[in-house]
């Protein structure tokens, strides 16, 4: 179950929102009173509901807003036990000054916004002590493993127990808590109307991540990058699970460089079957798996990773849906090896810029790098035999394409490109690898200057099919994932 948290100033506001989602559909509401600014009316509150409601008013030190005395909140909390409310939420500190009373069902609540402490099990047994029908803890995440330790108290608590993280790096808590057991998880009214870090709109734990489906069978996958929420493979992934009838879930799972490996290991724990992986891990995750296929051998990077019990086999399915993109249109009626003998550059010196660069050198084409650290192209063109520029020199190399695969013009940064327009000509293959947005500002100079372009939409869908592939053993509907991505981000064909 989906509990919506509504956190508005005024009594009107408050009642329409808890109207509106009980029309769509909402089974609960948390109705925070710490955000009413006025004499809070609990009977006009709870006068017209339709569905079961949880009262809550949160101090300051909890993160909430409640701005009267400590007695005042005690007293209105009374008052909404007295009218009979489904639920009331009591930090652990004050349950016992206010007593059991009526149907009411007590939900005892710890709350930390600034870590995941040690003791989750002391304080568990705290709640415990305090005459709750649920227990409640919620704790900010600076760690993947916060995430663990908060599901596993669910499992191993004989008490309902609803625990999960706030932040982005606790999304993951919120999404799996009902697979772990807990009987419901919080989301906002609207995702800009948050009241807790990293607490996602009750839209996107209904439809796109379908949290009322998830169960203890639910298999698990996901993306892992720092930072993360750029990424929009859970769109088209999810999209393909309902489409095809899969008890399966793809979250992302923020992961910092220098805890991959504590994440990896702990992957069997989590029920996660499978990985996309990106910035800034493709290279890093290598040494982690226990297979490889032949392309990560070649390329030095990984974007995928299929888990089976204490088995991780790696592979890379950027390098053919780059080819596949660029060649896509260009060998209508034509062979492929017209990339032969042209020369590429190539903007940037991670793992979609080897994949590309493999990709490339196998169709005969000569490629010349160049990243802002000089050092990586460096190391890059050594590997792969090739020629390496300094970043300053990228406009003097004379190339058949261009291919970006930097970040740079990424979602924020739409006014940014790693290359200077005016030196685009008309014969030129524009290849952009970023695809949010899909017109960026390089493709939108490459499209007015009449050259040939490729987004980063086609080699995104591409390599998040073979993915499904590898995750699934089943073909996805690829129309279907391209159709989901172009309206996420807005983007039209072009």
């Amino acid at each position: 179950m989906i509990v919506v948290s509504i956190g508005r100033g005024r009594h009107k506001m408050m009642i329409a929102e808890l109207r509106h989602l009980a029309e769509a559909g909402a089974e609960m509401v948390e109705l925070r009173l710490d955000y009413i600014v006025r004499t809070v009316n609990l009977k006009r509150l709870l006068a017209d509901k339709q569905c079961p409601v949880i009262i809550t008013c949160r101090r300051e030190q909890d993160g909430g807003n409640w701005k009267g005395t400590e007695q005042e909140r005690i007293v209105l909390l009374r008052t909404a036990i007295a009218e009979g409310v489904d639920y009331v939420d009591l930090e652990e500190d004050i349950a016992d000054d206010i007593p059991r009373f009526g149907k009411t069902k007590r939900i005892v609540s710890y709350h930390n916004f600034e870590e995941t402490p040690e003791n989750l099990r002391e304080i568990h047994d705290r709640c415990c002590e305090a005459d709750p029908d649920i227990v409640k803890i919620v704790t900010m995440a600076h760690s993947p493993r916060d995430n663990l330790r908060l599901l596993s108290l669910i499992g191993e608590s004989e008490k309902p127990t609803v625990a999960f993280c706030m932040g982005e790096m606790g999304i993951p808590s919120r999404i799996l808590a009902g697979k772990f057991g807990a009987p419901f998880t919080y989301a906002s009214f609207h995702q800009e109307r948050a009241l807790a870090p990293g607490q996602l709109s009750y839209a996107d734990m209904k439809n796109l991540y379908r949290y009322d489906s998830i169960n203890v069978d639910t298999d698990v996958y996901g993306v892992i990058a720092d930072p993360i929420g750029h990424s929009l493979s859970p769109i088209i992934h999810n999209a393909v699970f309902k489409e095809l009838g899969i008890d399966a879930v793809y979250i992302p799972f923020r992961v910092p460089r220098e805890e991959l490996a504590d994440f990896m290991g702990m992957c069997r724990q989590l029920s996660i079957k499978g990985l996309s992986v990106t910035i800034p891990h493709k290279e890093e995750v290598i040494p982690l798996v226990t297979e490889t296929d032949n392309a990560v051998d070649h390329i030095g990077a990984a974007n995928t990773v299929v888990i089976d019990g204490f088995d991780r086999r790696a592979y890379n399915t950027d390098h053919s849906a780059a080819l596949d993109s660029i060649t896509a249109d260009l060998s209508r009626g034509q062979d492929i090896d017209h990339l032969t003998g042209r020369t590429a550059l190539v903007l940037g010196a991670g793992g979609a810029a080897k994949a590309v660069t493999h990709a490339l050198q196998s169709r005969g084409t000569k490629v010349v790098v160049a990243a802002r650290k000089k050092e990586r192209a460096d190391e890059l063109a050594k590997q792969f035999h090739c020629e390496s520029v300094e970043w300053a020199a990228r406009h003097k190399v004379r190339c058949d394409l261009l291919a970006n695969c930097t970040p740079v013009g990424m979602h924020p940064h739409v006014d940014d490109s790693p290359y200077d327009g005016s030196h685009l000509v008309r014969s030129m293959i524009v290849f952009d690898t970023v695809y949010n947005p899909e017109q960026t500002l390089l493709i939108k100079q490459a499209r007015e200057k009449d050259c040939h372009v490729v987004t980063g939409v086609d080699m995104f869908v591409r390599q998040a099919a073979n993915q499904f592939k590898l995750f699934t053993e089943r073909e996805p509907p690829v129309d279907l994932m391209r159709k989901a991505i172009r309206e996420v981000i807005g983007a039209t064909k072009g």
